[in-house]
């Protein structure tokens, strides 16, 4: 079993950032695929951003060059730098783990997620 928690959410302006982390509970993440997913209000969770323990990437298109995804497999921690925030961006974000690097498919494990506002 793998416990994800999540920090960093909160209140924001638009065009401002944020920068989430997450901290597993377990090694066995230090080969593990991590990421974030997302779920507005009303709408159905979707992937922000996955990470291989080697460094491969993937940005759903809504995100690509304004967040940023990065790991450290030793202090088993993942992060989410978010800049240029839009009102659209704001949810519950979620970490997750264990999965194959795709964006199509439900991971294993999540945090209990951190809420994410952007004010216009």
């Amino acid at each position: 079993q793998v416990q994800l928690v999540e920090s960093g959410g909160g209140l924001v302006q638009a065009a401002g950032s944020l920068r989430l982390s997450c901290v597993a509970s377990a090694r066995t993440v230090n080969t593990a695929v991590m990421g974030w997913f997302r779920q507005a209000p009303g709408e159905e969770r979707q992937p922000v951003a996955v990470i291989s323990w080697t460094g491969d990437i993937l940005y759903a298109d809504s995100v690509k060059g304004r967040f940023t995804i990065s790991r450290d497999n030793y202090k088993n921690t993942v992060w989410l730098q978010m800049n240029s925030l839009k009102p659209e961006d704001t949810a519950v974000y979620y970490c997750v783990s264990h999965m194959d690097l795709r964006l199509d498919e439900s991971p294993k494990y999540w945090g209990q997620g951190t809420q994410v506002t952007v004010s216009s």
